[in-house]
């Protein structure tokens, strides 16, 4: 039974339309699956019963022929995920016993596809992280070891859970949200796949806001097919999110092994800078190499404002995180610390309910939003993501796609001292991914190989805002020998 666990979410829905098996042998491993993995703390609160539920419902509808485009697929939930009945933390000790009465429009959507829900994933507090470390209930343990050592590693952040759960088998597919990096980093940390959609492309209605200008929502899948699959369901107008764009959705699993003879790749000269790590170096060579193998013209663009990018999010992203944030008072749900006084139960149940990176972002947003620095800081951060998103439209008049490393670094300790001590170190990790996040594009991020020490790397492709299809397309001729 557990070999069904094996099988893409592709493979999957073939076996329950050939009725090689049910709906409910399905979840009944992957619930197997979850149970024996509970060391890797990818989920914080399982759902078997639901998906047990659901899935029974799904057999019903393959016997009809009325079957949905995940039907009968069992899913994870990123914690941030507003489910109707159903926890919902953001891993944030304020949020405690917290269960929303409405569902996000996203899980709405893979409901109606047909999807059976496993469970909640594990993320870094409110996806304030890059390593999945910040959780209130502890850290996500990655999957993979190092060769010749036994040591946890990270799965990376903030949808470290979604991307572990994914590379143990504990799911087929799971939820992620990207503000910075956050489902393309711990992608390539798990040797999965995951892509951040355009912003816009799919509802921000019922996930919990970091940073509201940024988040956005995307699947991560054990490889490019499943993606196209989940994104196709998450995706989609919706009006009850004000940022939701009027767009079409077209059918990505449509673009898949299309011929990429004579597309232009964007090669971003700032990707490349001193000192950057040999192994990532070759990783992203061998992968210039592959597509050019199949007759797509490599181009050498220019992003000269990258350099700006990390303090430009730093600044941005805090600054929306603060405003966000101030609804968590402990009044109206979650977690209450009294107090003598009003102000005092506000004071305690924020001191008490937010973790300390949580607490550092709050603090950095508030004083660049404050009187006197706005200027000097917010407004200036604006007008240079303005100039970073020029940079990718000028890059788009020479190129179709654009090709980087995800991340500067493979997955590294739990607890490693360098990134606790000083969080600039951590968020130098995000220094190939903000970029997207401040332009609004779409990235994806491919599991393309691995290090010295056997821990997977991963590429990334960056688009046109709203043409998915055209990563998609390159993603597959990317993989097409990687299976």
């Amino acid at each position: 039974m557990s070999d069904l666990t094996k099988l893409t979410i592709a493979e999957a829905r073939e076996g329950l339309k050939n009725k090689e098996f049910s709906s409910v042998e399905l979840t009944k491993a992957y619930i197997e699956k979850m149970e024996a993995n509970r060391k890797l703390n990818a989920f914080v609160y399982e759902t078997p019963e639901i998906a047990l539920a659901q899935a029974k419902i799904s057999d019903e509808k393959y016997a009809a022929g009325t079957n949905g485009i995940l039907e009968g697929i069992p899913l994870g939930i990123k914690d941030l995920f507003c489910t109707k009945g159903i926890r919902t933390t953001a891993c944030s000790h304020i949020l405690d016993g917290f269960e929303p009465q409405y569902e996000s429009t996203v899980t709405s959507n893979l409901l109606n596809a047909g999807a059976a829900i496993l469970g909640k994933l594990n993320l870094d507090e409110f996806a304030m992280g890059g390593s999945n470390e910040t959780s209130y209930y502890g850290p996500v343990i990655n999957p993979h070891k190092a060769k010749y050592s036994n040591a946890d590693l990270v799965a990376g952040g903030s949808s470290g859970g979604s991307a572990a759960a994914v590379a143990a088998d504990m799911c087929a597919g799971a939820t992620g949200t990207d503000t910075g990096g956050s489902i393309r980093q711990p992608s390539a940390f798990c040797g999965v796949t995951g892509i951040k959609p355009t912003y816009g492309r799919c509802s921000r209605y019922g996930t919990i806001a970091f940073a509201s200008s940024l988040d956005q929502a995307g699947p991560i899948a054990k490889d490019v097919r499943d993606c196209a699959i989940m994104l196709n369901a998450m995706a989609g107008y919706d009006p009850k999110d004000s940022t939701s764009a009027k767009v079409a959705v077209p059918d990505f699993e449509s673009f898949l092994g299309q011929d990429i003879k004579g597309l232009k790749v964007g090669i971003p000269a700032e990707y490349r800078p001193e000192g950057l790590n040999t192994e990532i170096s070759k990783l992203w060579d061998d992968g210039i190499a592959k597509l050019k193998e199949q007759g797509a013209e490599i181009v050498n663009i220019s992003l000269p404002y990258t350099k700006y990018a990390l303090a430009t999010y730093y600044i941005i992203a805090p600054a929306e995180a603060s405003s966000n944030l101030a609804r968590y008072d402990g009044l109206r749900f979650g977690l209450r610390v009294p107090g003598e006084h009003l102000d005092n139960m506000y004071i305690n149940s924020r001191t008490e309910g937010f973790g300390k990176e949580v607490k550092r972002r709050i603090m950095i947003g508030t004083y660049v939003l404050s009187a006197g620095y706005y200027d000097a800081y917010y407004l200036k951060a604006q007008k240079v993501r303005r100039l970073i998103r020029e940079d990718f439209i000028k890059a788009f008049e020479k190129c179709d796609v654009i090709l980087t490393p995800t991340s500067p670094t493979a997955a590294f300790p739990i607890g490693d001292k360098s990134m606790q001590e000083n969080p600039i170190n951590m968020w130098l990790n995000d220094v190939f991914t903000v970029s997207v996040n401040l332009a609004g594009l779409p990235g994806m991020s491919l599991p393309f190989g691995v290090n010295a020490q056997g821990l997977p790397l991963g590429l990334q492709l960056i688009g046109k805002a709203f043409d998915e299809g055209t990563i998609f397309k390159t993603a597959s001729a990317l993989m097409m020998e990687k299976k």
